[in-house]
C-alpha cells in the first residue's frame, strides 16, 4: 500500500475525496491543513511516504531535493496547472509528477458568468446599493449577445466557453496554437493581434510557460478596443499586472474580472482579514470599481473537488504501476 501525505487539506470539502483515496484506490493517507515549508519537508525523512499531494505551492528546487531526501517519489498535485513544481529538478531527483483533471464546465461557466457581470457592471452596482444609492446613472449595462468575443486558447475548457457562447449569438474569435476543428463551423481563428483589436471581450485560456508569459501587456493592450472586457481564469501570469493597472487607469480599457492573477502564492486560499495586503497591484486592481477580482474559484465546485484529489492519485498509481497516465507530467 502506498502512503500519501496532503498538505493544504481542507476536512470542509476535501473529506469525500480522501475517503475515496483510502477506500477506493488504496492509499493510507496523512493529512495537515498547512501550506508546506522547507521545514516540513525535513520532517518527512524516514516517515515512509511515498506521495506529497499539494495546491498549487512553491515546489522549487530547494522543496524537490527535500522531498528526495525524505524517499517520496512522486507528487500529486491537485491542480491542471503545474507552473508552481521545478518539473526540472523533479527530473533530476526521479520524482514523478502528476497533475488532475476535471470537467471543463465548472471553468468554462464561471468564466461567462465573469463576462455578464462585467457586461452589467455588477460590482459597481454592488458597491452604489450598499450605501442605498438605487438611481440609474452610470450603471447602463451592454448585451453580451452584441459583443465579438474573442477567445485565448481553444482546448478543452477554451472550446466549452465557445460553444456555451454560441447560445447567446455572440460573435466569436478565437487565437490559439491548434485549430479545434469542432469549432470551425461557428469560431474565425485570427492573430493574436487581430483578436486583442477586434474583440470586445478577451477571454484567456492559454497554457502558463515561458512562452505565454505576460502575452497580454503593454503592446495588446494599446491595440484594445476603449470598451473592450478582459477576463482571466487561466493564469496570473499571462497578464502583465503592471500594464494592466495602467490600462485600467488610463481607460485604455473598459475593465477586466481576474480570478487569476500574477504572484498569488501567499495571498489566496488565506485569511487575511485585517492585515495589510502585501500586493501593491492587487490592491489597486480591488479599488478599481470596473475590475472584478476573485480568488481562484473558477475550478471550485462538488464535482470538480473531489476530482482534483481522485485524478491526481490516480496519475501516481499508475506511474507506480509502470502504466500510462494522462496526468503524468514528469
Amino acid at each position: 500500500m502506498m502512503k500519501m501525505m496532503v498538505y493544504c487539506y481542507r476536512d470542509f470539502d476535501e473529506a469525500e475525496a480522501l475517503k475515496i483515496c483510502e477506500q477506493e484506490l488504496g492509499v493510507e493517507c496523512e493529512t495537515s491543513p498547512a501550506y508546506p515549508t522547507l521545514n516540513d519537508f525535513r520532517a518527512l525523512r524516514g516517515r515512509g511516504f511515498d506521495i506529497v499531494s499539494v495546491n498549487p505551492t512553491d515546489l522549487g528546487r530547494p522543496y524537490i531535493e527535500l522531498l528526495h531526501e525524505a524517499g517520496v517519489r512522486y507528487i500529486a498535485t491537485r491542480s491542471i496547472g503545474y507552473d508552481h513544481i521545478d518539473l526540472a529538478a523533479a527530473r533530476e531527483f526521479g520524482i514523478r509528477v502528476c497533475n488532475c483533471g476535471y470537467p471543463p464546465t465548472g471553468v468554462a461557466d464561471y468564466t461567462i458568468m465573469l463576462m455578464l457581470m462585467c457586461c452589467r457592471r455588477i460590482k459597481h452596482i454592488f458597491q452604489r446599493s450598499a450605501v442605498q444609492d438605487y438611481s440609474l446613472r452610470g450603471k447602463l449595462g451592454r448585451d453580451i449577445s452584441h459583443s465579438t468575443v474573442g477567445i485565448i486558447g481553444t482546448g478543452s475548457i477554451g472550446s466549452t466557453v465557445a460553444k456555451r457562447l454560441r447560445g447567446f449569438g455572440c460573435k466569436i474569435i478565437a487565437s490559439s496554437p491548434q485549430v479545434n476543428a469542432e469549432l470551425t463551423d461557428f469560431v474565425e481563428y485570427v492573430s493574436l493581434d487581430e483578436l486583442c483589436r477586434r474583440a470586445d471581450i478577451i477571454t484567456l485560456h492559454a497554457r502558463s510557460n515561458a512562452e505565454t508569459r505576460h502575452m497580454i501587456g503593454r503592446e495588446q493592450f494599446a491595440v484594445m478596443r476603449p470598451d473592450a472586457l478582459l477576463i482571466n481564469t487561466a493564469r496570473g501570469d499571462l497578464v502583465d499586472t503592471e500594464a494592466l493597472v495602467e490600462a485600467i487607469e488610463t481607460e485604455q480599457i473598459a475593465g477586466a474580472a481576474l480570478d487569476v492573477i500574477e504572484n498569488e502564492f501567499g495571498l489566496y486560499y488565506l485569511n487575511l482579514m485585517g492585515q495589510p495586503l502585501k500586493d501593491r497591484t492587487l490592491a489597486a486592481l480591488e479599488s478599481f470599481p470596473n475590475v472584478i477580482i476573485t480568488p481562484h474559484t473558477a475550478f471550485y465546485t462538488d464535482v470538480n473537488t473531489v476530482e482534483m484529489m481522485r485524478t491526481s492519485t490516480e496519475g501516481c498509481l499508475l506511474a507506480e504501476k509502470g502504466e500510462k497516465s494522462v496526468y503524468q507530467v514528469v
